[in-house]
């Protein structure tokens, strides 16, 4: 009987340790045991001598990795919501777990030890970023389309998401988070989510160099100017309208502001989870505050075990990626029936059950 290739490769190549994310029919979507086998791998080369650099890339041609994998969590949240389950009852969940591990993991790479280089080819979304966006060395290509889709499945960015958003010049996180928007490889950069530009037809040869040459000697070969971002471009109305404090306002600007651009990230904005976006607004203004990513992700962390109890995120994935219907019905189902208690209930304490990391010595 044949067996079945491991969902993610390891290997160390001369002095590459790499990591290939191996479910290209999912674009390698990311599941819990996936995150476990990265995070022990990351360990083990930590203190490996024969292990200089570490590069993480995707399998197939379609992306390094879609996000996290949310038809079970789907599954985990429907349950969690017929139970009654608190947000400590699904921190303890399988999705609570997962995340757990995940944002551990997210924490990780950001501190390592070693340069991490990664190939963010095609699209990389959600929990995909979590593993490429904290990189010491990250590559868009021109195929990179680079996202935090979760307000559109009545979610809110997570994985690090809202500390890279957050910090992003200023407003573009905010227009991107609102409206699910896709990064460009101009846009990734500019944004603070990527540093080098590399064509996709030169990959292969900046893995194969990443085995004997210094990461960024290895890139340097084939690094070139970064696109053009159009977010930049567009600086001017993003930080005007983002800028209010309310998603009303934001929304009520996007509508005034005369520009066609503007409009249409009106109506993005209003197709998306009312509660999710309040909660999304204020997670980046708070990890705007955060003195580290690991402080971001603790707050990511609630909101994550929050959500799981939810209407809103059940219905979100069923109506993107079960029945695919792209027909949400979210309650509630306007920005003004979204309660500030509405709001608070996310960024609850999970007692014993808080994701409890501590930023490194250095960063405090």
């Amino acid at each position: 009987m044949e067996t079945a290739e491991p969902e993610v490769l390891i290997e160390k190549l001369d002095g590459l340790g790499l990591i290939t994310l191996n479910r290209p029919k999912a674009i390698n979507a990311l599941n819990h045991p996936m995150a476990l086998a990265i995070l022990d791998a990351l360990h083990a080369w930590a203190d490996d001598d024969e292990v200089r650099t570490v590069a993480l890339t995707g399998a197939g041609e379609r992306g390094l990795c879609a996000g996290g994998d949310i038809v079970a969590i789907h599954e985990d949240a429907k349950n969690t919501v017929a139970r009654g389950d608190s947000p400590y009852d699904a921190a303890d969940s399988p999705s609570g777990r997962f995340w757990r591990d995940e944002y551990v993991l997210n924490a990780l790479i950001d501190r390592y030890p070693k340069p991490y280089v990664a190939i963010m080819d095609g699209i990389v979304m959600g929990g995909g970023v979590g593993l490429s966006g904290h990189a010491s060395h990250r590559v868009v290509t021109e195929r990179s389309k680079v996202g935090m889709p979760e307000t559109g499945i009545g979610f809110v960015p997570d994985v690090g998401g809202t500390y890279l958003l957050a910090n992003a010049p200023g407003e573009i996180g905010t227009h991107v988070a609102l409206t699910t928007a896709r990064m460009s490889a101009g846009d990734a950069i500019a944004a603070g989510f990527a540093d080098y530009f590399v064509p996709s037809e030169h990959v292969p040869a900046l893995l194969e160099a990443l085995r004997t040459a210094d990461a960024e000697v290895a890139i340097g070969k084939f690094a070139q100017p970064a696109p053009v971002s159009a977010f930049v471009a567009q600086r001017d109305w993003i930080d005007a309208c983002y800028g209010a404090d309310t998603v009303e306002e934001i929304v009520y600007r996007l509508q005034n502001d005369g520009r066609p651009e503007a409009a249409a990230a009106a109506a993005d904005v209003l197709s998306k989870s009312p509660v999710a976006l309040k909660v999304t607004l204020r997670s980046l203004r708070g990890a705007r505050e955060a003195a580290s990513l690991a402080e971001a992700l603790n707050r990511e962390y609630r909101v994550s075990a929050a959500s799981l109890r939810t209407h809103d995120l059940v219905e979100g994935i069923r109506a993107q990626v079960v029945d695919k219907d792209r027909n949400p019905r979210w309650s509630p189902a306007t920005l003004a029936e979204v309660t500030d208690a509405d709001v608070a209930a996310y960024f609850g304490d999970l007692g014993d059950r808080e994701l409890g990391l501590t930023a490194p010595r250095d960063a405090q």
